[in-house]
């Protein structure tokens, strides 16, 4: 019997791109795009904000650091976090879920500037009964922290909760948690999947 559904955010629920996002950035900061894809990702200093082991300000100032000039944080907050794109075939398939009274988790490699710009912009996280982030969880998938907490936020055993992700190690590590996952391809492949779970959507 499936309980839960256990979702990833980037990919599945919104499109996201990291190109545009140095791009953005490095129009505010004077730079390439390449050049801020080895300042901010080669370095990991994003990793380190969706860890949560920086603040918003601190990745701010950090960021000012590394470009040399000063940066305004809401600036940064815009053209680092106007990168998404919803995927509205996923409505539809949330909305049956809850209907269905399955209960819903995110688990999502996130910062609070991007989780919160996905909030104010688009309707996708009212559907969940919880949030796993990265950045509260203080671990990045595929590394076991960020799935322990998940498992403590499904509210079932693990064989009863279904999860999605559109990268095949992070599926792959939910499995090792005892997890029943697959690789998030399409909305009509998730349905499939769900189908063959006994959840049925119209």
């Amino acid at each position: 019997m499936l309980r839960t559904v256990l979702l990833d955010m980037g990919n599945v629920l919104v499109f996201f791109c990291h190109d545009r996002m140095c791009s953005q950035l490095g129009a505010l900061c004077g730079r390439t795009g390449g050049e801020m894809r080895r300042l901010l990702l080669d370095s990991h200093l994003q990793w380190e904000f969706e860890r949560g082991q920086l603040s918003e300000a601190e990745f701010c100032n950090a960021l000012s650091e590394r470009v040399g000039q000063p940066l305004n944080i809401e600036d940064v907050r815009r053209a680092g976090s106007d990168i998404f794109e919803p995927h509205d075939e996923m409505l539809p398939i949330l909305a049956g879920l809850r209907d269905a009274g399955i209960r819903l988790v995110l688990m999502s490699n996130t910062s609070i500037s991007h989780l919160e710009w996905v909030r104010a912009q688009y309707t996708f996280l009212d559907y969940f009964d919880d949030l796993v982030l990265s950045y509260e969880a203080g671990a990045i998938k595929p590394e076991p922290a960020i799935y322990e907490v998940a498992l403590s936020k499904i509210e079932c055993p693990p064989e009863q909760c279904f999860y999605t992700d559109d990268i095949a190690k992070y599926v792959e590590a939910g499995r090792e948690h005892g997890l029943q996952a697959e690789v998030f391809r399409d909305a009509a492949t998730l349905r499939k999947h769900l189908g063959d779970l006994g959840v049925a959507l119209a």
